[in-house]
């Protein structure tokens, strides 16, 4: 099969689909890998290297596109690559198509065969947006720290205290792989941390995994209520695989935050979980509502382009090859998880959740 690997142009996108190892394995079973000029230098990956590796360095994304089968991407499409999408074309990459109805409507209409990331299943696990997740969350309490000092907006806490001086309070929604990082990192600072969550075994779980460095709270309206006031941080790391995020955050409840407090918003992928939540970018990552510091960036990994891009590649690679190896259609029907992930064919939406989340956004 012929594999195209364009150079990502989402805002500060630095990140690329698959490393010059990744490509190797896929030249190894025979396949022809298409690369575009630079797409790997922001991860720290030359074109030396993907030559070496046995790829074909292209110079425009016009002629990744038009040479490829399968196009491996990081993030969605943007608007000027909608154009080099034709028919039949495998789209592999993350796509979160619950936030974007827009996108959703143009892979229909353009008949690819879009397979999303973040909807590949394994029982309860999303393999392939699980190294993302743990990223985003560590990420997170990072560039809450960053935002609440007093230089950059905030109220200038730090989170970790000093002797004397007690230290930042931490709120993380949802217990998952990116709350479970968040809450890593945050206790490793130092700081006094809960994470709110409804399932009880997964509670459980964190309670044992983080040696009660972290309090656990059942996740419900009241107790997220009497927690705000006191919340220097807010983190919110919700997700239902395929659809869109509750919108836990009113904007009222974060009227009872103190003004500079900080909330950072990992569900934006998925349209976030607050009232007041927008997409941001890395260029212009936050803005202020109800006196609260917003950091909204929809593609956060970015940031740490080589880590991710590593830590992505691991995972993705195996399917891409088994994508390449069978045909979609056979690959689908050997790896059920990976039928999980396929969102849009035949010019329609057959990922129920995707789907359902759609006619929502639809009818609003």
């Amino acid at each position: 099969m012929k594999i195209g690997i364009p150079k990502e142009i989402k805002d500060k996108e630095h990140r690329v689909a698959c490393t010059p190892g990744g490509v190797r394995m896929m030249a190894h079973q025979g396949h022809q890998l298409f690369v575009e000029h630079d797409a790997g230098a922001g991860s720290g990956f030359p074109d030396a290297a993907y030559a070496d590796a046995g790829a074909r360095i292209l110079d425009r994304a016009t002629d990744v596109f038009g040479e490829a089968d399968m196009i491996l991407k990081v993030k969605e499409p943007q608007a000027a690559e909608f154009s080099l999408l034709k028919k039949g074309h495998i789209l592999f990459t993350y796509l979160h198509l619950a936030a974007e109805p827009a996108l959703a409507k143009e892979l229909m209409n353009r008949g690819v065969i879009a397979f999303a990331y973040e909807t590949v299943q394994i029982g309860r696990r999303l393999p392939l947006l699980e190294p993302m997740s743990e990223i985003a969350g560590r990420m997170s309490v990072m560039v809450g720290s960053y935002f609440l000092s007093k230089s950059n907006g905030g109220k200038g806490v730090l989170l970790g205290g000093v002797p004397g001086v007690l230290p930042g309070k931490v709120l993380v929604l949802g217990g998952g792989t990116a709350g479970i990082n968040a809450g890593r990192m945050a206790t490793g600072l130092g700081a006094d941390v809960t994470i709110l969550e409804v399932d009880l075994e997964k509670m459980r779980f964190l309670d044992i995994t983080l040696h009660s460095a972290a309090h656990t709270l059942y996740s419900n309206e009241q107790n997220l209520l009497e927690s705000l006031p006191d919340v220097d941080l807010l983190i919110g790391a919700v997700l239902l695989p395929g659809a869109r995020a509750p919108r836990l955050i009113r904007r009222d409840m974060l009227k009872k935050m103190k003004p500079g407090s900080v909330f950072v918003d990992i569900a934006i992928d998925q349209g976030g979980c607050a009232e007041t939540s927008r997409p941001t970018s890395h260029s212009a990552p936050t803005f202020e509502a109800e006196g609260i510091i917003h950091y909204c960036v929809t593609n956060m990994p970015g940031a740490y382009a080589r880590t991710a891009t590593q830590a992505l590649t691991n995972v993705t690679t195996p399917y891409a090859i088994k994508l390449a190896n069978l045909g979609w259609e056979a690959a689908c029907e050997q790896l059920p998880e990976l039928k999980a992930g396929l969102n849009i064919c035949g010019g329609k939406i057959v990922h129920e959740t995707v789907s359902q989340a759609l006619r929502m956004q639809n009818a609003k």
